[in-house]
């Protein structure tokens, strides 16, 4: 690897402005990283666990409308035979994260610059504006979900329930609420690494707000014998697999939600913005598994059981069942209001607020790339509000979704293995890697799983676009 294939003339394109903003907190995680290296397993990943938190932003990130929507229906329809779907979703693209994050941290070249400079510009720039067209689009149903759940809580808390243009503006003042409220937030990104741990702990505030909401509606079901044991048990085991279109067209959506497209393009970002390089990569991999393999499935897991013990087989139709009304449902099948619209209300209102977030944070990286300009300063944060407008979701999403909703789809589920064959192809390049790109067995292993992720992804695509089209 010369020096010219990774040093480009400005080294500020290789990393955000703000990667390594404090070289002192960064030079300590260096020192405590050499000291684990040599540690036991099991004191590393103690260590490890204080370091985390790119991986959560990937959990908080996914953990949205489409997971919602997706575990509601697996279990409302399904029961506990289908819960082996979310977890296999996510092992798929867990591995082709930890792919991209090795690439990342081995060169500290940008994701975007990688995939320009060495598969073909035509695909960075298919994939960043397919990730924007992906973010603005489905950050308006996050809006919908939030006001949703946010009006059946005060509905339940108030008994108020406002009508036609009252009901409208009450809607677009919670959609204005959100959009400051995620402004503030998002904006903390960046400033410096004290303003990037305060994002990435915010984040993880919420997801802990998710499982332990969830996590309480089931703890409620199981105190009324409402589940079913042996069957959750069995329900991770792939033995059961749909038949009927509609029950396979649930999966293949599962598998989009688990690992989106803009997911694929916001990982590498976070980690040089945290100033990580090669001697982080084993951190990397525990954030990932730690930090958003096991949040996903623990969340989505909890929603599908939810569903499972209380809302499947009951009278209640499909059309019925969505995150905006599931907790008065719920509700109503014996977990009790409390239960059902206030702490189920609260952890999927923890999806939206995260995701929201999260979607302008991307919207931002990708942004800047686009126009070749740094990820910093009042042009950065203005970048982030490129989907600001989505907020209007609260009171349009029901007529746009029916139109809008399924070319975006398409889009980023064509894009999404796209960008898996580039990391593939990345991942065996010795131009772009070097000495680190894997030899003889590493190399066989990597690409193995990486193959087999990249074939279930593209049997995903491929049936769903049969289904569709």
């Amino acid at each position: 690897m010369t020096e010219n294939d990774l040093s480009p003339a400005k080294p500020s394109r290789e990393r955000p402005a703000f990667g390594a903003a404090d070289p002192t907190v960064l030079a300590e995680e260096q020192a405590l990283l050499a000291q684990l290296a040599g540690a036991s397993r099991a004191h590393r990943w103690r260590g490890y666990l204080r370091l985390t938190g790119p991986g959560w932003l990937q959990s908080a990130f996914t953990l949205g409308s489409g997971s919602a929507v997706a575990s509601l229906y697996l279990g409302a329809h399904y029961g506990y035979s289908l819960l082996w779907v979310q977890p296999l979703a996510m092992v798929v693209g867990i591995v082709m994260l930890m792919a991209a994050s090795h690439q990342t941290l081995s060169t500290g070249v940008r994701p975007f610059e990688a995939m320009r400079r060495y598969i073909h510009p035509g695909l960075a720039w298919a994939w960043a504006i397919a990730t924007l067209i992906a973010t603005f689009v489905f950050h308006l149903p996050q809006y919908a979900l939030a006001a949703g759940v946010t009006e059946d809580m005060v509905a339940a808390a108030t008994a108020w329930q406002p009508a036609g243009r009252t009901r409208t503006a009450f809607l677009v003042g919670i959609g204005l609420v959100i959009l400051g409220v995620s402004t503030l937030i998002t904006w903390t990104y960046g400033r410096g690494i004290r303003g990037t741990r305060l994002y990435e702990r915010t984040l993880k505030a919420l997801v802990g707000v998710m499982i332990l909401a969830f996590f309480a509606v089931v703890a409620r079901s199981v105190m009324a014998g409402q589940v079913d044991l042996r069957s959750l048990l069995t329900g991770f085991l792939p033995i059961s697999v749909p038949s009927d279109p509609a029950g396979v067209t649930t999966v293949a959506g599962a598998f989009g939600a688990a690992v989106g497209i803009n997911m694929t393009f916001l990982f590498g970002y976070t980690l040089l913005a945290r100033g990580w390089g090669r001697e982080h990569r084993g951190l990397a991999k525990f954030d990932l598994i730690t930090g958003t393999f096991l949040p996903y499935v623990i969340v989505t897991s909890l929603i599908v059981i939810a569903c499972a013990c209380t809302i499947h087989g009951t009278e209640f139709a499909p059309e019925q069942i969505l995150p905006a009304n599931v907790g008065v449902l719920i509700g109503s099948t014996g977990v009790g209001p409390t239960f059902g619209r206030f702490v189920f209300g609260l952890g999927v209102l923890g999806m939206a607020l995260s995701t929201i977030t999260l979607q302008m944070l991307v919207a931002g990286f990708a942004l800047c790339e686009l126009l070749g300009i740094e990820a910093a300063g009042w042009r950065y944060r203005l970048a982030c509000l490129l989907p600001a407008p989505a907020f209007l979701g609260v009171v349009l999403w029901t007529s746009m979704g029916t139109w809008i909703a399924l070319p975006a789809f398409t889009i980023g589920l064509i894009m999404l293995p796209i960008a898996y064959i580039g990391w593939l192809a990345l991942h065996n390049s010795s131009r772009f890697l070097g000495d680190d790109r894997p030899r003889g067995r590493s190399a066989l292993r990597w690409n193995l799983v990486l193959g087999i992720s990249l074939l279930i992804t593209l049997a995903s695509v491929a049936y769903t676009l049969v289904q569709r089209f």
